[in-house]
C-alpha cells in the first residue's frame, strides 16, 4: 500500500473520531452527566487529535501540499484553529450555558466546514 493510501486513511478515521468523540462529550453535558470528566473521554480526544494532526503533517510531506499555496488547505488550518477554541469554550464548566452552546454551534459549523474542504478541495 502507498503511503499517500495509508496516511489518507488514518487522517480521515480519526478525523471522524474527532467529530464523534466531540459530539459524545458535547452530548453528556447536554443531558446533566459531566462525570465523563473523570473517564478516558477527558483524554482519549486530545490523543485521537494528536494522530491526526501527524497524519496531517504526513500527508503534507507526501503530497507536496502546503497552506498559503493551497486556499483550500490554507482554510481548513484557519477553521481547525476556530474549531479548537470554540470546542474549548463549549467543553469547559467555567463558561455560562449560553455560552457554551454559542460556542459549541460555532465549533460544530466549522467542524462540518472543513470537512467539506477536505471532500471537495474547491480552488478560490
Amino acid at each position: 500500500m502507498h503511503w499517500y493510501d495509508i496516511l489518507k486513511h488514518l487522517h480521515v478515521t480519526a478525523a471522524g473520531l474527532t467529530a464523534l468523540l466531540f459530539t459524545v462529550r458535547l452530548a453528556l453535558d447536554a443531558t446533566g452527566r459531566p462525570g465523563w470528566r473523570t473517564t478516558p473521554l477527558r483524554w482519549l480526544p486530545h490523543l485521537n487529535d494528536t494522530v491526526l494532526l501527524t497524519a496531517a503533517i504526513g500527508l503534507l510531506v507526501v503530497t507536496g501540499w502546503m497552506p498559503f499555496v493551497h486556499h483550500w488547505l490554507t482554510a481548513k488550518v484557519i477553521l481547525l484553529v476556530g474549531y479548537i477554541v470554540a470546542g474549548g469554550y463549549a467543553i469547559k464548566p467555567k463558561f455560562s450555558r449560553p455560552t457554551r452552546i454559542t460556542a459549541a454551534v460555532l465549533a460544530l459549523i466549522q467542524l462540518a466546514l472543513i470537512f467539506w474542504l477536505a471532500l471537495n478541495k474547491p480552488v478560490f
